[in-house]
């Protein structure tokens, strides 16, 4: 039997929970951004969150107000956010009621998270999975329990989220591993207007069976007394056996899926009903009552919490707006990577190819950084990478540091939202760009707006490794380029290195640039196997060398007598394009000058105008395919700027518009561009 304590306290929580719901849908007009609340499901969250400890996290869904209330924020603030305010706990005005983040330091942990469903399920994966290696590495740097608890992570979901293989995903590497996490399934039978029967063979319980080392419970989510016990032997379990469990809850839907989808529109009078005789909140009363509690003395907490949030929305009401002024704020943590640093071509040094040089800086910002860890597909201790670009880490840092992961994109993209958050800096990989897209998901909806979203809190610190590009018959699904994709998305930072230099300082910049950076890796260049490739290879520069994101390169010049007789086009370019501009610079000796962008995102527009303005011709040469690139945006961008300094349209040129580069070498060629190509276009560009 539970103490009076905790069922006072769970009643006050309930009481203050499903006053707000009520008071938000008599006030519709003002609550007009959409919402949802935890009507119906209180039982089991207030729980939950009655027992978490700030050495916890816990990644609440967009209905769990009633875990929010009861981990420690007031109504008001909660409120600030449903009305979008200016002192929005969380976003600042940017995002959803009941989309929180938190570090702060008498609560548990809360990292950003998205609304798409299912999708928290990685990060918050993630975050047990940085949790098990601090507690391995560095269990100093773990925050424990007023008694030395061990932290435990919480994912809330709910039931039909279970059916996103994203989620599976999660389970996939939680149980692998064996992570402190427990994944709390609300199921209410309901996904909008989809029945548990239209839309899924098996509720959570039974799916989490086929998950080998995934412990299982089941509870009346509805029953405060039983659902408080059930968590109590969830949380007790992970704390002490550091395994995954799954607790699945039953609840009743009370509340509309969002202010804007009303019960009314999709469910019968039948279907609510039933769902009311599950009602958690005169459940609780019933207990109070029999616990020795009167009517009296709880219809004065009903009232008193009333009040009190009453009270809360008058003030969010008219608490400020955000000021318009703010809008851009936070798309990226600041970094204090901005001039290059350290020796570029030492003296005595020796050439590297490409793949080393990204190889070398890896090791030697493990080196310095315990918190640097490596993994991905086939990057592990047996083969280092498919390119070799990982060959010998495993061994010299340990398997804890470099491994393998499953063929699972979006697992090895979303983890990072986790990990960086306990403070740990991975890298990782995709083993080839056209395998990037199951992770997009991930890299949209989480990483690149958890910055943003939740006003500054949670930067996601990590470098993302894409080979890329075609060569020598890799065929349609290991040679595409993707940074047209990756360039749509805000909130992330993109490379594409065209030298060994390039790629070593470049990686030691994004790594302590502190946000998301995206490093294209042109598996044609690694090697420099590519006739005319040749100066891919570089000097290896200093340890300490760093080049900053942003900084274009002037690689060709041409020669100012050229440049005053009107002779001289520029070529804007990167990736294997330098080197398709380099020869057609030795066929024009004097009359082409070379600017290798080498960051895509962000981009060095002010070296890119002025050189386009000293010559008054200019060329946007890429390997992707042209039509709706990266390149023809460009190519705008350049026009609009610098008009009045051109003696003729700014062409693009790019490979053909195909869905996929063809496997056979001559087809691969007819759809690339070749030097040829790009001399025959230049010539032409010179006649006018």
């Amino acid at each position: 039997m539970l103490s009076n304590d905790v069922l006072a306290k769970a009643f006050k929580l309930m009481a203050t929970a499903r006053a707000m719901a009520e008071l938000y849908d008599q006030n519709r007009q003002i609550c007009k951004y959409v919402h949802s609340t935890s009507k119906g499901h209180e039982a089991i969250q207030i729980a939950t969150g009655m027992q978490l400890l700030p050495c916890d996290y816990v990644s609440p869904y967009y209905r769990d107000d009633s875990i929010l209330l009861s981990i420690g924020f007031e109504p008001y603030r909660l409120m600030l956010q449903l009305l979008a305010k200016a002192e929005d706990p969380f976003s600042g005005g940017r995002s959803y009621y009941c989309h929180p983040n938190s570090k702060e330091i008498d609560k548990p942990k809360i990292i950003h998270q998205s609304s798409a469903t299912g999708m928290q399920a990685i990060p918050t994966t993630g975050v047990a999975q940085g949790i098990q290696y601090l507690e391995n590495v560095h269990n100093h740097l773990l925050q424990f329990g007023p008694n030395k608890e061990n932290p435990v992570v919480v994912c809330s979901l709910g039931d039909n989220s279970i059916t996103e293989g994203e989620v599976s995903e999660a389970f996939q590497f939680a149980v692998l591993k064996q992570l402190p996490i427990i994944y709390l399934v609300q199921d209410n039978n309901w996904g909008i207007s989809v029945s548990a029967e239209e839309a899924r063979a098996m509720n959570a319980y039974e799916y989490a069976a086929g998950f080998k080392g995934m412990t299982r419970m089941q509870v009346d989510g509805s029953d405060f007394t039983a659902s408080y016990n059930a968590v109590e032997e969830a949380l007790g379990f992970v704390r002490k056996e550091r395994k995954p469990l799954l607790l699945r809850a039953s609840v009743p839907l009370l509340g509309h899926h969002t202010s804007g989808v009303r019960k009314e529109f999709y469910r019968s009078k039948e279907d609510l009903d039933k769902h009311g005789l599950d009602d958690p909140y005169p459940k609780l009363r019933t207990v109070l009552l029999s616990a020795g509690f009167t009517a009296k003395q709880l219809d004065e907490i009903i009232k008193q919490q009333t009040e009190i949030v009453t009270a809360a929305f008058k003030e969010a009401v008219n608490a400020p707006e955000p000021s318009p002024s703010s809008v851009m704020d936070h798309v990226f943590a600041p970094t204090a990577v901005k001039e290059e640093k350290g020796q570029r071509s030492p003296a005595n040094g020796e050439k590297v190819i490409m793949v080393d040089a990204a190889l070398h800086a890896i090791e030697e910002l493990m080196q310095e950084h315990e918190e640097c860890i490596l993994y991905g597909q086939d990057v592990g201790r047996r083969l280092g990478g498919v390119f070799r670009e990982a060959a010998t880490l495993a061994e010299k840092f340990g398997d804890h540091r470099v491994f393998n992961t499953a063929i699972q994109e979006a697992y090895i993209i979303g983890s990072t939202v986790g990990l960086s958050a306990v403070g740990l800096k991975p890298i990782i990989e995709v083993q080839f760009a056209d395998y990037i897209y199951p992770g997009l998901n991930q890299l949209v909806t989480e990483i690149a707006k958890s910055n943003y979203l939740s006003a500054g809190k949670f930067p996601v610190s990590m470098i993302l490794r894409v080979p890329t590009g075609a060569y020598g018959g890799g065929g349609p699904y290991h040679s595409g380029c993707v940074e047209t994709t990756l360039l749509s998305v805000k909130g992330i930072k993109v490379c594409y290195p065209s030298n060994a230099a390039d790629m070593k300082g470049l990686m030691k910049a994004a790594y302590y640039d502190g946000n998301p950076v995206v490093m294209l890796e042109h598996k044609g260049l690694y090697w420099s196997k590519v006739p005319g490739t040749e100066d891919a290879k570089s000097i290896e520069p200093s340890k300490d060398y760093i080049l900053p994101l942003g900084k274009a390169n002037v690689l060709v010049h041409a020669t100012p007598e050229n440049i005053k007789k009107g002779n001289s086009v520029c070529i804007i370019t990167y990736g294997m394009g330098v080197y398709w501009a380099k020869a057609v610079a030795q066929q024009l000796p004097g009359q082409i000058e070379i600017v290798d962008l080498r960051t895509l995102f962000p981009l060095d527009e002010e070296l890119v105008f002025e050189t386009v303005k000293k010559h008054g011709r200019c060329l946007v040469l890429t390997e992707e395919q042209q039509n709706n690139s990266f390149a023809e945006a460009l190519a705008y961008r350049i026009t609009y700027n610098c008009f009045q300094f051109l003696d003729g349209k700014v062409e693009v040129m790019g490979a053909l518009n195909l869905p996929a580069v063809p496997i056979n070498l001559n087809l691969e060629a007819a759809m690339l561009p070749t030097p040829a190509k790009v001399l025959g276009r230049i010539r032409k560009m010179m006649e006018y």
